[in-house]
């Protein structure tokens, strides 16, 4: 068995799919059209679309899973969905289910933008153009806000306790949003000393049995 298959079947550390535990892709294929599907319903952003494809309606990531993947994705450099799709694709099929998912998010969204970018260039002065989208940039906040109270849910599991974890939430977003703090401090400050007290915390609790 490959390390590829093995990631797939839930058999080594760090598959999502522990045994039997939730359903997985079967095919690099299957990955593909998951992604271009999804990417094809992100606009504005496509964090709550992802939430909603992988958690809510494929089953292929538990909440929990979906928020610490997503963690991950957004302290490595480059756009997060495109670093979850890769580490996503890779965990099920190795260096063809990360090219699978990164296609599948990218190719139709980029022909897509290629052609309304031609259509947009014709008609950008135009008040109904601009007008909508206004409207759908509204749609987006309106998604992203209710993605993150289902983030925050799944913060009740955290090993620092639901108070813990929900101040370092709201101290994320006043340093990001109210104070406007570089998001690389932010992230990498705040972020940090969460992951420091997590270790510290998770070793207590190991000591303790």
């Amino acid at each position: 068995m490959t390390d590829a298959t093995a990631r797939a079947a839930g058999t080594v550390p760090g598959g999502d799919a522990e045994a039997g535990a939730s359903p997985a892709p079967r095919h690099p294929t299957e990955l593909f059209l998951a992604f271009s599907w999804l990417s094809l319903q992100g606009f504005g952003g496509v964090l709550s679309v992802v939430q909603r494809e992988l958690v809510d309606r494929r089953r292929w990531l538990t909440e929990q899973a979906f928020v610490e993947d997503w963690a991950v994705a957004q302290v490595l450099p480059g756009p997060n969905v495109c670093n979850l799709a890769l580490m996503f694709g890779d965990r099920h099929f190795g260096w063809r289910g990360a090219l699978a998912a990164l296609a599948g998010l990218l190719a139709v969204p980029l022909a897509l933008v290629l052609a309304l970018g031609t259509l947009y260039a014709s008609s950008a002065g135009n008040p109904v153009v601009a007008g909508a989208l206004q409207g759908m940039g509204a749609v987006a906040a309106g998604l992203i806000a209710g993605s993150a109270i289902k983030l925050w849910r799944a913060l009740r599991g955290h090993a620092l306790g639901p108070v813990v974890a929900s101040a370092v939430v709201v101290a994320a977003f006043l340093g990001a949003a109210a104070w406007r703090l570089p998001l690389h401090g932010v992230v990498l400050g705040l972020g940090g000393a969460a992951c420091l007290a997590t270790g510290w915390r998770l070793r207590r609790l190991e000591r303790a049995k």
